[in-house]
């Protein structure tokens, strides 16, 4: 049995299909503070929230797992500058609490969501494992102490953990039953989509003075189904690991703003209304991933990594969704 802590949101839910189709056995735990219960797709939903240590330790009771995987967290880096005790309560207190109760059940295999933010300002592009972690915004500090707290509970214990670090999560599910519907919405696909539908106001373009090809931040897009892939072969390859080890999860290839909303507004035919803002607090000018490392451990290799069909499957699941996981077109 694996628990899927946060199973309710936008990548824990893909990753829960993605376990489903491989015939595992699994659960969802989610306080629906972020998730959405129409994206469990029928399977067990329990009830819980990371900062609540007597729920959380009777759902762990209740599923028994053998593994977990956590994707519990705050993400949005701008309300973590501007917040950051709320990002330190749930993303590092409430992985406490869960690394106790699952002690308490005698779980031995975990896999964390982790994120880029880990690195700060990169040193080197592509940015591989070992780059140096000097986060610029508390979302990638939390990540990071994360990280480190999962290694410890694995020394003590005799556990086994992976750390996945995403670059920037895109798309929707390919056969159009789960996508992305953040509340308030922050990423830029699924922005600028709406923007060119008139579902918003212009988008806005946080800065355009960077050291860049043509002044916007860079980032590397992984498709969010390929995402899931790689938890569930992290999930085969802890099967008999002890210890805990990270591994990027990107394509290796990175687009400017600029060149996102102009492939949004290809795929859609349809122009972007958008503007320049200022720059973002906590914002790297290049996020690019090396993967080597997910590819020669994992065998992991991202199968969507066309900006294009990103696009294309977050449109369409955004078209038949005006209102996300709420009355459909």
């Amino acid at each position: 049995m694996v628990l899927v802590a946060g199973g309710a949101g936008y990548v824990g839910s893909h990753v829960a299909k993605a376990l489903r189709n491989a015939g595992r056995q699994y659960a969802v735990l989610d306080n629906l503070e972020k998730g959405h219960e129409a994206a469990v797709l029928g399977a067990p939903l329990l009830h819980g929230d990371l900062r609540d240590q007597d729920g959380l330790r009777a759902a762990l009771r209740s599923a028994q797992p053998s593994a977990v995987m956590l994707f519990a967290g705050y993400t949005s880096v701008g309300e973590s500058v501007r917040n950051p005790s709320k990002y330190w309560a749930n993303n590092v207190l409430g992985l406490i609490n869960l690394l106790q109760a699952a002690g308490e059940v005698g779980v031995r295999r975990f896999i964390f969501s982790s994120s880029a933010a880990v690195y700060g300002e990169p040193q080197s592009i592509p940015i591989p494992e070992d780059h140096p972690k000097e986060p610029t915004n508390p979302y990638g500090e939390s990540k990071l102490f994360g990280e480190k707290l999962i290694r410890w509970h694995c020394e003590a214990a005799g556990a086994g953990a992976i750390s996945l670090r995403y670059f920037n999560a895109a798309g929707a599910d390919p056969d159009g039953e789960l996508g992305e519907d953040h509340r308030p919405e922050e990423h830029l696909i699924p922005l600028a989509i709406d923007a060119a539908l008139g579902r918003r106001p212009e988008l806005t373009i946080f800065g355009d003075d960077y050291p860049t090809r043509d002044g916007t931040c860079v980032r590397d897009y992984v498709h969010v189904t390929d995402l899931a892939a790689a938890h569930v072969l992290a999930l085969d390859h802890l099967e008999d690991s002890t210890g805990h080890v990270a591994y990027n999860l990107g394509s290796e290839r990175g687009f400017t703003v600029r060149e996102v909303v102009e492939t949004v507004a290809s795929v859609a035919s349809r122009p972007v209304p958008h503007s320049v803002g200022a720059r973002r607090a906590g914002d790297p000018a290049v996020l690019v991933a090396s993967n080597a490392l997910a590819k020669e451990r994992l065998g992991w290799t991202p199968r969507y990594a066309d900006l294009s069909t990103i696009v294309e499957h977050a449109l369409k699941w955004r078209a038949a969704h005006p209102n996300g996981y709420g009355i459909e077109a």
